[in-house]
């Protein structure tokens, strides 16, 4: 099996990451990862949900969407679906797992990940993109002396990983997810640890070893995504 893009089975496509990418978001980022494009900006409001009203503690949020001409179809632009929200609610879970919120104050930061362009991947390249976004409002905040520090407390990165036709991938394109016996999305810090794997047999089953070869499969790729980051932000501001 060849895939289409000539890559070996464990290599992650070409991604590039464009800082600033919007004039007026506090943090902002075209993320592309391969074939697909994404715009991703986090915004600062100065309310909290109710449940955290005088908690003295933040929140981070993000939200979902996909251009009406991202994909081979038109997609109603009003249109509101349980993938979307589910997509959504990852990515809000992902980013607040790398935050320290009661350093945040009470603030929150709208994450926003809109595709321009999908070829596989979206959620994935959405949590790696929105991470950055929130990294850079998260320094204008500390600069701004609004925040004692940048309260992120480890890089994250996410991927995909799949089955087809008996090999196993690294970040599938559209067409590869499409005919995956088995398609995984994996969530994961710097440090090791698993924030969300999401694991379904498309079209077979899969076994524990197999399991285990996709989880060392996107630990490899993830890995590589957060030396990404890290040279991203080397100059300017948190090690953790």
């Amino acid at each position: 099996m060849k895939r289409i893009d000539a890559r070996e089975f464990n290599q992650l496509r070409k991604i590039n990451i464009q800082r600033d990418f919007i004039k007026y978001a506090e943090g902002s980022c075209l993320i592309e990862m391969g074939g697909t494009k994404i715009v991703c900006t986090a915004t600062v409001d100065k309310n909290v949900p109710l449940f955290l009203r005088n908690s003295r503690t933040g929140w981070v949020t993000a939200e979902y969407g996909m251009l009406p001409r991202s994909t081979g179809n038109r997609i109603s632009r009003d249109r509101i679906s349980g993938r979307r929200m589910e997509i959504q609610r990852l990515i809000g879970r992902s980013l607040r797992s790398v935050v320290d919120l009661k350093r945040l104050g009470e603030r929150t930061i709208w994450v926003d990940c809109d595709v321009i362009q999908a070829d596989g991947g979206t959620r994935t390249a959405s949590i790696v993109g929105g991470f950055v976004a929130l990294g850079d409002c998260l320094h204008r905040l500390h600069s701004q002396g609004l925040i004692d520090k940048v309260c992120i407390t480890d890089f994250l990165g996410a991927v995909s990983v799949g089955v087809v036709r008996g090999k196993h991938l690294l970040d599938l394109t559209y067409d590869e997810d499409s005919q995956a016996d088995v398609d995984m999305n994996v969530v994961m810090k710097a440090s090791g640890e698993f924030i969300e794997i999401q694991g379904t047999a498309e079209k077979s089953s899969f076994s524990q070893d197999e399991l285990n070869s996709l989880l060392d499969l996107g630990r490899k790729g993830i890995e590589e995504i957060i030396d990404i980051e890290r040279n991203l932000f080397k100059d300017i501001f948190f090690n953790p």
